[in-house]
C-alpha cells in the first residue's frame, strides 16, 4: 500500500513539473496578440488550429487581418489578454483546451473602436512538442464578424473652406466645373479619330488617352472621365460635345476667380503623390485626395482641407448593417483676409506684366490690402486648363512668373532713408534745420576706402540737413550721418524697427537682414547701408509697416493678413517723437511737391512718399539695371499706403515705381 501512494506521489510531482515547464495558454495568446501589435504577421498563420486551418486560408485569416488593418488605418493597437487562476490553468492542461478572454482597442479612420472576446486555445501536439494553437475565426478582427458577413467601409469627403477677402468676396471658391469624358462604346465608327480630337483639345495625348479607355475597370457602356474644365470655355465646350462618344458630367472643384492677380497669394490645389503620402500621417489622405500647394491654400491646408466622415459596418445578407464605428465628416474652416480684391487687381493691372511686387497696407490698422506678384500665372489654367505643356512654358519665361516676389527680401535704395532719418533724430545725430557741408557729386571718408566714393545725383547750395537730403535723395548726406553715428547705433537703430528679426506675419515673408554677418563693422558698408545698398535687405511688407511709424506718432504697427487679428496693434513703440514723425511727413510730401517724386503730381491729390533705386551691379563701374521703388500714400486720406518696386529698370527720367503707384492711387480713387 506504501509503494503504491508513493509512486502516485511521484506521478503528481512528475505531472506538476511537466505543467510548469509548458506554455500557458493565456502566454500563447499574448505571444500570439504581441506580434500583431507590432504588425509583426509573419508565421501567425502558424499559431492556429488545424481546424480553423481547414475553414480558413492564411488569406483569409491572418493576411486578411493585415489587409483590413491597412485599410482601416488602424493605429494604437493594443491587446489586453486576461490570466487565468492557477485552477482554470490545470484544468486547462487536464482538458487540453482553453478558453481566454481578451479586450481589442485601436484608432481607426473611423474614430477608436474597442470590443472584448474570447479565444478557445487548444493544446495539441505529442508530449515535448505540445503547444497551444488558437481556434481562430473572424470574430479575431471584429467581434460583430464572429457570425461571418462582409466588412463595409464608407467615407464622406469634407467640403473644403474657401479663402475669401475682406469683403466675403471669394478668392479661392467651390464652384461648378464640367467633367469631360469619354462613353467607350458610342465613340462610332471613326473611334480613333474622335480620340486624337478629343486629346488635342484637352491638351492631352492619345497615348494618356488610350491608357484611361484600357484600364481594367473601363467597360463600353461606362463613362470614363478624362480632364475637367471651367464652365465658361463655351466654345471648348461646344467642339467637345461635338465629338460622337463625348460627353460631361457637373462636379463641383476649386476655383480662383482672381485668376493672375491673387494666384501668388492665394496658390491652389493638386493631386496628393507618394511623396506626399510618405511624409503625411497615416490615413490623413489618400492617392485620390487634393492637397493645397504654394500661397495661402498651403498655408492653411490643416484649416481648410476639413477631416473626412467614415463609417465601418458589417454587412449580413438579409439583415441590417452592423455598426462598428463611425466618424461624421468636419468640414473645412473659411479663412477670411484683410485683402481687397479690387484694390489687389487694380495693383495688379497697373504692373502689365511687368516683374515686381507690392503691398498694401491701411497705415491706421495695419491691415494688409493687397499683395501682389507680377508676373503671374492662373491657378485655373494650371488646374483645368487644356495647354499641354503649361508649367513648362512658365519656367522657359525668362520673368519667371512662378516667382512669388513679394514673398522675397531686395535692397531697398533710398525708400529706406527715412527710417536713416528716423535713427538719427531717436539718437540725436541728426536733427531738422542743422546742416552740413556737401560739396561736389562724390565723397569718400578717407584713404581706408581706397577708391570707393558715394555719389549724389544733383549738387546742394548751401548746407544740407535730413530735410532737404530726403527731398533730393542725397546718398552722402545719409552716408556722412550713418558713419558719424557709428555701426553699433545704426545697427541699433535698424534692429528697432524690427530688421534683423521674425517678421511678425501670418504669411511667410522672409526676415529682412542688416548684412550677411549681421553687423555692418565695415565702413564702406555701413555708408552704404544708410542709403539702402550694401547687403541691406527688406521685404515690401516690411518697408511698408516701417511707414506706419511716421502716421502714427512714431509707433510702428504690426501687420495683419487675416480678418479676425487684433486691429492696429503696436510692434516697435515710441521709435521717434510725434513731432519727428510729423517733421518725416512733411518732408515726404515735398518729395513729391519738389523732389525726386514729381512724377506723383500727376494724380488730382495731393500724394506723400519717397522714391528709391536700387543698383543691382557688382562694382562701382558697372552701369547694369535697377530695382525702383515707391513707398507712399495719398497725403489727406491716408487711408492706404503702398509699398511697390518694378524690377530690372535702367536709365529712366522719371522712376517707374513712382509712374505705376500714381497711376494705381488714381484707379483706386477714381
Amino acid at each position: 500500500m506504501f509503494k503504491r501512494l508513493l509512486m502516485f506521489g511521484v506521478m503528481v510531482i512528475l505531472l506538476a513539473a511537466c505543467s510548469d515547464d509548458q506554455v500557458a495558454p493565456n502566454d500563447r495568446l499574448e505571444d500570439f496578440t504581441s506580434k500583431m501589435e507590432e504588425e509583426n504577421y509573419e508565421g501567425l498563420y502558424d499559431y492556429l488550429t488545424p481546424e480553423a486551418k481547414d475553414t480558413y486560408s492564411e488569406e483569409d485569416s491572418t493576411l486578411r487581418t493585415k489587409n483590413i488593418y491597412a485599410d482601416l488605418n488602424v493605429t494604437d493597437l493594443s491587446f489586453e489578454v486576461e490570466s487565468l487562476s492557477e485552477d482554470a490553468l490545470d484544468t486547462a492542461f487536464e482538458e487540453k483546451s482553453a478558453f481566454v478572454p481578451f479586450h481589442v482597442s485601436m484608432e481607426t479612420l473611423a474614430g477608436p473602436i474597442e470590443f472584448d472576446y474570447e479565444a478557445n486555445l487548444k493544446l495539441l501536439g505529442e508530449e515535448d512538442e505540445e503547444n497551444w494553437y488558437i481556434d481562430w475565426n473572424p470574430g479575431f478582427i471584429f467581434s460583430e464578424l464572429a457570425d461571418g458577413g462582409d466588412l463595409g467601409i464608407s467615407s464622406t469627403p469634407p467640403k473644403r473652406g474657401e479663402i475669401l477677402d475682406r469683403n466675403n468676396i471669394p478668392l479661392a471658391m467651390n464652384g461648378e466645373l464640367y467633367q469631360i469624358g469619354v462613353v467607350p462604346g458610342e465613340l462610332g465608327e471613326n473611334a480613333e479619330a474622335n480620340k486624337e480630337k478629343v486629346a488635342d483639345l484637352l491638351g492631352l495625348s492619345v497615348e494618356s488617352v488610350n491608357e484611361t479607355l484600357n484600364a481594367s475597370w473601363v467597360t463600353e457602356d461606362v463613362f470614363v472621365p478624362l480632364a475637367s474644365i471651367m464652365t465658361d470655355k463655351n466654345e471648348l465646350f461646344q467642339d467637345l460635345m461635338a465629338i460622337d462618344g463625348v460627353t460631361y458630367r457637373e462636379i463641383t472643384g476649386r476655383i480662383y476667380p482672381g485668376e493672375e492677380a491673387s494666384a501668388h497669394l492665394v496658390g491652389y490645389i493638386r493631386n496628393v503623390n507618394a511623396e506626399d503620402l510618405e511624409e503625411l500621417d497615416p490615413g490623413e489622405y489618400s492617392a485620390n485626395d487634393k492637397i493645397g500647394s504654394r500661397g495661402l491654400e498651403s498655408l492653411y491646408e490643416e484649416k481648410l482641407r476639413g477631416k473626412k466622415g467614415a463609417t465601418i459596418y458589417v454587412e449580413q445578407e438579409g439583415q441590417d448593417d452592423v455598426l462598428i464605428a463611425e466618424k461624421p465628416v468636419e468640414h473645412g474652416e473659411n479663412v477670411q483676409l484683410t485683402i481687397d480684391i479690387n484694390i489687389q487687381e487694380k495693383i495688379f493691372e497697373q504692373f502689365d506684366g511687368n516683374p515686381g511686387n507690392a503691398t498694401a497696407i491701411n497705415p491706421s490698422t495695419g491691415e494688409t490690402m493687397a499683395l501682389v506678384s507680377s508676373p503671374s500665372f492662373d491657378p485655373n489654367e494650371a488646374l483645368y486648363g487644356t495647354s499641354e505643356n503649361f508649367w513648362g512654358a512658365l519656367e522657359e519665361n525668362e520673368l519667371n512668373p512662378v516667382l512669388n516676389r513679394f514673398s522675397a527680401t531686395f535692397a531697398p535704395g533710398s525708400v529706406i532713408k527715412p527710417v536713416t532719418a528716423a535713427i538719427g533724430l531717436e539718437n540725436g545725430s541728426i536733427a531738422y534745420g542743422e546742416g552740413i557741408e556737401i560739396n561736389g557729386l562724390t565723397w569718400s571718408n578717407g584713404e581706408n576706402w581706397g577708391d570707393y566714393e558715394v555719389t549724389r545725383v544733383s549738387t546742394s547750395n548751401g548746407p544740407v540737413d535730413v530735410d532737404d537730403a530726403l527731398i533730393r535723395s542725397d546718398n552722402i548726406f545719409f552716408a556722412m550721418k550713418a558713419v558719424e553715428m557709428g555701426s553699433d547705433a545704426y545697427v541699433d537703430g535698424l534692429q528697432s524697427f524690427g530688421v534683423g528679426e521674425e517678421f511678425p506675419y501670418e504669411y511667410p515673408v522672409p526676415d529682412s537682414t542688416i548684412s550677411s554677418s549681421g553687423d555692418l563693422n565695415d565702413e564702406v558698408l555701413l555708408a552704404n547701408s544708410s542709403y539702402g545698398q550694401g547687403e541691406l535687405e527688406m521685404s515690401a511688407i516690411h518697408l511698408a509697416s516701417t511707414y506706419t511709424t511716421f502716421l502714427n506718432k512714431g509707433n510702428m504697427l504690426k501687420p495683419t493678413l487675416l480678418v479676425n487679428e487684433e486691429k492696429s496693434q503696436v510692434w516697435k513703440e515710441n521709435l521717434i517723437t510725434e513731432e519727428q514723425a510729423n517733421n518725416i511727413t512733411d518732408s515726404l510730401r515735398k518729395v513729391v511737391t519738389e523732389g525726386t517724386g514729381k512724377a506723383a503730381q500727376e494724380a488730382d491729390f495731393p500724394i506723400s512718399g519717397k522714391t528709391g533705386t536700387a543698383e543691382l551691379k557688382l562694382t562701382s563701374e558697372d552701369s547694369g539695371d535697377e530695382n525702383s521703388w515707391f513707398v507712399g500714400y495719398p497725403t489727406e486720406e491716408q487711408d492706404i499706403l503702398l509699398s511697390i518696386m518694378m524690377e530690372g529698370t535702367k536709365n529712366h527720367d522719371r522712376p517707374p515705381a513712382v509712374e505705376v503707384a500714381t497711376d494705381i492711387f488714381i484707379k483706386l480713387y477714381e
